[in-house]
């Protein structure tokens, strides 16, 4: 699983770099700017909502994941952006990972 996410990683530095908006539609995101992106994971969240309530409703399972897919897909194109490593987020699981979310969200508050 982690494979993926570090190969689109890459592919995404990738097309930050090439900055081909013809071809590329994640370089046509970076070049839109900050703003486009943020509004793309905006849609992408409430569609991920919005599927995930149909599932009780007659939604499909596939459409839930591909909405999941998309918002953790604009996320990257978001921290490519921003020269954020995805490492940067997975050690910050990591370092949450065996602590309670009450606990951790408490330990936020205190910084």
């Amino acid at each position: 699983m982690d494979n993926i996410l570090r190969e689109l990683e890459n592919t995404l530095k990738q097309r930050k770099q090439t900055g081909d908006t013809g071809s590329s539609y994640v370089a046509s995101l970076h070049h839109k700017g900050l703003n486009k992106i943020l509004e793309k994971i905006g849609e992408e969240a409430t569609e991920t909502i919005l599927a995930a309530k149909d599932l009780n409703n007659g939604g499909t399972r596939e459409g839930l994941v591909g909405e999941v897919a998309d918002l953790w897909f604009h996320s990257m194109v978001m921290l490519s952006h921003l020269d954020v490593e995805l490492s940067e987020v997975t050690d910050c699981l990591a370092r949450r990972a065996g602590t309670s979310g009450l606990d951790e969200k408490a330990a936020r508050g205190q910084t």
